[in-house]
């Protein structure tokens, strides 16, 4: 078979012809009129400067590939295959089509040539040494990281650790307000990455604004796995990392409940707690708050495309019984889903025009990337996202417990990010289903970190709610209204009724049973992830 016939079988040739007839009509619109290259090249900040606009040939190489560009993704988009490898084919044509851009090179790039015949060649010397230096931390830098310190302008809320054990320290922060609800809260955060993506600068952070709300607030920091944790489970994390602490926390403040909140796969391993707690018969927990957390993983989103049983089953075969998952494997996963913003930008800022990256918390955090044990990540991958298990009541086994979460009948807040790439936002409802209790949905603007993280001290963006109670995410939105500003808003007005009695604060942290340990943030956070992890 030609590849005509080959291509012919895959797409149909009216769609074909289509895409064909656009891209020659848009190729001579290019070539014959110069003012339509500028014109559709600057929709794309990569072209969108003066030195594109106002130079050819640069402007014609730059519309020359988003032309090819769009038709490429136009016949992968037609293709007549199964919608998960047409996904993959996607994905791969996209990285290709990422790294091939005009903008990635200097002798297509007019912005970096001007900059380095204006610097006098110290671009091009600052960009190779920008360049060494990211080869040595085995990543590309997108921050300026000598900017932050954990401890001294990030994760500085005060408070103290109460509890360790192998896989977990839990914080207690002092209150700020002389009265506090008598339910404490635990925050629970990703263990992909450090906890302090929950208490960054002050008016950024989380755990600060919760405090300020009269919480007594917990919090778990999660140790970067290494050579003695390579062997620990889901159950491991469940049982150690999160009941023990929960019954500590339980413990310290003599109540017989607490509220929660779990981000991402914090909000994940969280609901399998409580489901393990309710098949215990410890009615323990108040609330629970889920931000951008996937517990029905029918639709994972653009991860889908890197899970199938072949790659889960040869994880399961290197690291399911012992070894680690490094966190740069992580963390440059994360990056090329996003790679326009997230890799390439840097390549040519940092080593084109020779430009350090400006001081930005959120990607000093993106990468203080943690490790995470093989039998804990392959069970992960196989239970949640390959067979979505954790949805059907009984078909996951946790601690000794069979999983039913829709046997919870806890208050939920659950809210989704509009543009979050890692966990949909229609994911996020669907998942808020499972539960038997009241639950309340809210979606805000921006993706997976921006959108959850929105601080109220700055009140940007919007989030959308309805008191609609229904199972379709379409028909949500449908009905919902738009609200300017933070959703951290709306979240302490419903926590308010669940944090009980108004009682005096306690500036003593701890308990007889449990003395604090050390100072916020601990020992844990600041435990770096190797790149090349010696075994």
């Amino acid at each position: 078979m030609s590849n005509h016939d080959q291509l012919q079988s895959l797409i149909t040739s009216e769609k074909l012809s289509k895409i064909q007839k656009e891209y020659f009509s848009e190729l001579m619109d290019v070539f014959s009129t110069p003012n339509k290259a500028q014109n559709k090249i600057k929709t794309d900040k990569r072209f969108s400067s003066n030195d594109w606009l106002d130079s050819n040939p640069f402007a014609s190489i730059a519309a020359l590939y988003m032309i090819n560009s769009k038709a490429m993704m136009e016949i992968t988009d037609s293709l007549l295959i199964k919608t998960k490898e047409k996904q993959k084919i996607q994905f791969v044509v996209e990285q290709w089509l990422e790294s091939i851009s005009p903008s990635n090179f200097l002798a297509t790039n007019p912005e970096a040539q001007k900059k380095l015949i204006e610097s006098g060649g110290n671009s091009f010397l600052n960009g190779i040494t920008n360049l060494m230096g990211d080869l040595q931390k085995g990543r590309i830098s997108q921050t300026d990281e000598s900017a932050f310190t954990v401890g001294e302008n990030l994760a500085i809320t005060k408070g103290a650790v109460v509890f360790e054990n192998k896989i977990a320290q839990l914080i207690q922060y002092e209150p700020s307000t002389k009265k506090v609800g008598s339910v404490p809260l635990l925050i629970v955060p990703p263990c992909i990455n450090k906890f302090y993506i929950m208490d960054l600068k002050p008016e950024s952070s989380l755990v600060k604004f919760a405090v300020d709300q009269g919480n007594t607030v917990f919090l778990i920091s999660w140790k970067n796995a290494g050579k003695s944790e390579m062997k620990l489970k889901w159950d491991d994390y469940v049982e150690k990392g999160l009941i023990e602490p929960i019954d500590i926390i339980l413990n310290i403040t003599k109540k017989q409940k607490l509220n929660t909140l779990g981000f991402c796969i914090g909000g994940t391993l969280l609901s399998t707690a409580i489901s393990v707690l309710r098949g215990r018969n410890k009615d323990c927990i108040n609330s629970l708050t889920l931000m951008a957390s996937l517990l029905d993983f029918n639709d994972p989103g653009i991860l889908d495309i890197f899970i199938d049983e072949k790659n889960v089953a040869a994880r399961e075969k290197s690291i399911g019984n012992a070894g680690l998952i490094s966190g740069s494997e992580l963390a440059s996963t994360f990056s090329f889903l996003r790679s326009r913003d997230l890799v390439w930008n840097y390549v040519v800022n940092n080593y084109l025009k020779g430009d350090k990256p400006v001081a930005f918390d959120l990607l000093f955090w993106n990468s203080d990337c943690s490790n995470l044990p093989g039998p804990f990540y392959s069970w992960y991958l196989r239970n949640m996202y390959l067979e979505n298990n954790l949805k059907t009541p009984g078909k996951l086994n946790v601690c000794g417990q069979q999983m039913n979460l829709s046997l919870l009948d806890i208050p939920v807040y659950a809210m989704g990010a509009m543009e979050d790439h890692i966990v949909p936002w229609q994911s996020a409802y669907d998942s808020s289903c499972l539960f038997s209790g009241k639950t309340k949905f809210v979606l805000g603007a921006s993706g997976h970190i921006a959108g959850c993280i929105n601080p109220a001290s700055k009140n940007r963006r919007s989030y959308w709610t309805s008191n609609k109670e229904v199972s379709d995410s379409k028909e949500w939105f449908e009905s919902a209204k738009e609200h300017n500003g933070s959703w951290w808003n709306d979240w302490k007005v419903w926590l308010k009724p669940y944090q009980g009695k108004t009682i005096n604060s306690k500036k003593v942290l701890g308990s007889k049973s449990f003395k604090p340990i050390e100072p916020a943030p601990g020992r844990y956070v600041s435990e770096k992830s190797k790149v090349n992890l010696e075994l």
